[in-house]
């Protein structure tokens, strides 16, 4: 199965072409995907990838998707080699998206702690405590 699911942030707007033989859209971007951990004392990465979408997903990238814009891109991986002029091999990996779903709030773009405040009227932090209050009476299982 080749299923990829990435959540990012565009690093620019898409950029829109059409093909040569039957004029068939197509929009290419990339996303900055954060990498899950951060190494002690150090700065979190991200990675860059590749994003390409074909017909109607691609015209809604082009129309709606701007750069900074968090986005989910669900899809395929697809890689690809050709020859340039002067008969260089050249390898590209790259991700053909199937879907695309926007991931900031819709209220400001940001989708940070302070929109979730608004939403939800409580914020998240990281010292916050948890308990679990319940007997073992009170479990569904």
């Amino acid at each position: 199965m080749n299923k990829v699911i990435l959540m990012g942030r565009l690093t620019r707007d898409p950029e829109v072409r059409y093909t040569q033989t039957n004029n068939t859209l197509v929009a290419s971007f990339s996303l900055a995907v954060n990498r899950r951990f951060v190494a002690q004392g150090a700065e979190r990465q991200a990675d860059f990838v590749n994003i390409v979408a074909w017909n109607k997903t691609g015209e809604f990238c082009s129309k709606y998707f701007k750069k900074g814009q968090q986005v989910v891109v669900v899809g395929r991986l697809q890689t690809r080699t050709w020859d340039d002029d002067q008969g260089t091999k050249h390898y590209v990996t790259e991700v053909i998206a199937e879907e695309t779903y926007f991931a900031d709030s819709k209220k400001d773009g940001n989708g940070d702690a302070s929109n979730f405040e608004n939403t939800f009227g409580t914020t998240l932090s990281d010292n916050t405590e948890f308990q679990v209050n319940s007997s073992d009476d009170d479990l569904p299982f």
